[in-house]
Parts: C-alpha cells; structure tokens; sequence
C-alpha cells in the first residue's frame, strides 16, 4: 500500500496550476511588449538563438520539481499489506489495577509482574479474537484500544508502571465503566472484561458497574493477585510505605470484594496462585462466549519513498540547469528546443 504520512502537505500542489496561470499572464504580457518592437518575423530573425520552446520546457521542469518536492515534504511511504481477514471470535478487554499497592511482593516477583506475565500468557492463547488493554488506579486510561495486533499489546506490557497514573488508589468502578465504553457496537459478538487486581477497592460502586455489564451482555472476569496475609508497599527505595502514625502498611487481597464484583458480572473470579490452572479454567470460560464474525487489515510496516523522489528533482534541477533559453556553446550541438 502506498500512503503519504503528512498528506496535509498535497494541499500545496495547488500551487503548480496558480503558478502556470501567472505564467500564462507574464507571456502574454511579454508577447504585447515584443510586438511594439516592431513585426514578430522580424523580432525572430534579430534574435536567431531564441526559443520560446526553452523557456516553456524550463518552466514546465520547474513546475514538475516543485511538485514532487511537495510530494516530499508528504513523506511517501509503500507499506507491505495484510489482507482483509474475517475471524470468528469474541472481544475482551483487559483491566489491570497498577496501584502502588500491585508492587507487593507477597507473590513472587511481585503482584504488578506476575499480572503482566499473565496478560502476556493470555494473549499467547488468544488467536482470532480482539482484545484492549487498560490500566487503572485512582483514575483509569485505555492503554490500547481494542485490536487484534497481540505483537503491539504486548509490547504495551512493558512500560506499565504505577507512575503512569498520577492519582493513586484503586478504582474499579471506573475501570468497569472505561471497558464497557471500550468494545465495538456489535451485539452478536460475545463480550469479555478480564480484570486483574489485589481487590483493594477505595471508591465503591464495583459490584453495580459489574451489574450493569451484565445487562449489557458482558461477562465480568476478575482475577485477583495477592495473598491474605498481606505484604508491605516497598517504595524503591529500600523503605516502604506508612500511614501518618509511621506505621508500615499491610496489602491484603480482598477476595470477598473479588468474588461479589465477578458474580455481579456473571463471570469469574480466579484466584491467581499458579498461573497455568487459571489460564486454563478462564480460557475455558471464555471459549463458552458467542464467536462472532470480526473482519481486520492493516499493514505491518512502511518504508520512506522521498528518496527517490529526491533524486528526481535532482536529475529535473540539472537539466533545468543545461536547457538555457538560447543556445550556449557547451552543448550547442542540443538543437531540440532551438527554433531558428
């Protein structure tokens, strides 16, 4: 597929038929001022090494490297195309809680990288179905809207972080409100939110958003992270976080709030302990849901064009350089233009 990145920069080539007309004026005006000179026959024979083809064919190689420097100025691009492809699938999205609290360490490496491993596993198995990515704490951002391109998802997995999000705390509701909006308008196509988070819910209202997605005809996944015992928010520096009375705060996963939001959503709830069995037993949740028909392109790559194109207006420039509008000694014996 052949594209121009900037295409704004075409609209200039509106200025290739302005500059023909103002030429078209200046010749004629040149034609009126020659023939007070005297008859136009005559004008031609004092000035035998004239040609009016010549300055036509200058004006006509400028006007043609002006415009293929617009078209460089557009950056042209040949990308290498992927088929329209119809799938039968389902669309889900993924809500991962980035909250300080995810950097816990009661599950090994931490609760914010074995959840990223696990998006990353999920992925692996899905194949023709759509998935969006969010990320959500105090506030919630879709990281990656909803796609069947599993290379870009994944490469999204590696700049989470919970300085992404400015406002801390733990919002599901929002999270759920955000994936609801989040999936296409096609209701013949089974719909899934896979959230994964530690339960700690700061600002209520979960288990009615969940509710309301189930209306909708969304399931409601949520897979918690985290142990019952609790661990302390390590701060990176080697200390870890406090309340105001200077003592260390404890990081407990709630499963009763994980369970209720999941049967309010009509789905699941997993408890992330080993990730293979909860791949598992959600894969096989999912692959119940309604497949429906989803068509997807796309090109995988482009390549920059102006290169050529560069060398173009250079050969154009250099021959503009060489037909001179009369007839010079070094390339005397080049008559094409050359009225007599």
């Amino acid at each position: 597929m052949f594209r121009f990145e900037n295409p704004i920069y075409l609209w200039l080539l509106l200025l290739i038929p302005l500059l023909a007309m103002v030429y078209y004026v200046f010749e004629q005006k040149r034609k009126k001022r020659l023939k007070k000179f005297g008859d136009t026959e005559i004008v031609r024979t004092l000035t035998p090494n004239y040609s009016k083809y010549r300055r036509v064919v200058k004006f006509a190689l400028m006007e043609l490297a002006l415009a293929l420097l617009i078209m460089v100025l557009a950056r042209p691009q040949m990308g290498t195309g992927v088929p329209s492809d119809k799938r039968e699938g389902i669309e889900a999205i993924i809500a991962m809680d980035i909250s300080n609290s995810m950097l816990s360490q009661d599950v090994a490496p931490s609760r914010l990288d074995k959840s990223k491993m696990m998006v990353e596993n999920l992925v692996d198995k899905f194949t023709d179905d759509k998935i969006g990515l969010i990320v959500f704490a105090g506030e919630a951002f879709v990281q990656l809207p909803i796609t069947a391109d599993y290379v870009s998802a994944k490469m999204f997995l590696d700049n989470i972080d919970p300085s992404l999000i400015g406002s801390q705390g733990t919002d599901m509701r929002q999270a759920l409100d955000l994936a609801m909006h989040s999936f296409s308008q096609d209701d013949k196509i089974g719909k899934a939110i896979i959230l994964i988070t530690d339960g700690e819910d700061h600002e209520g209202g979960a288990e009615e958003m969940a509710r309301e997605a189930s209306k909708l005809g969304i399931k409601v996944f949520i897979l918690g992270v985290g142990s019952a015992s609790g661990a302390p928010i390590p701060l990176g520096n080697g200390e870890y976080l406090t309340d105001r009375s200077g003592n260390t705060v404890m990081t407990r996963l709630n499963e009763d709030m994980c369970k209720k939001v999941a049967e309010a959503g009509k789905g699941l709830y997993l408890h992330v302990e080993n990730n293979f069995d909860a791949e598992r037993r959600l894969q096989a949740e999912i692959g119940k849901m309604q497949k429906g028909e989803m068509q997807t392109a796309g090109y995988r790559s482009f390549d920059e064009q102006f290169q050529a194109v560069a060398l173009l207006i250079i050969i154009l420039l250099i021959l503009d350089t060489l037909i001179l509008e009369v007839r010079n000694r070094i390339v005397g014996g080049w008559n094409i233009f050359h009225r007599k």
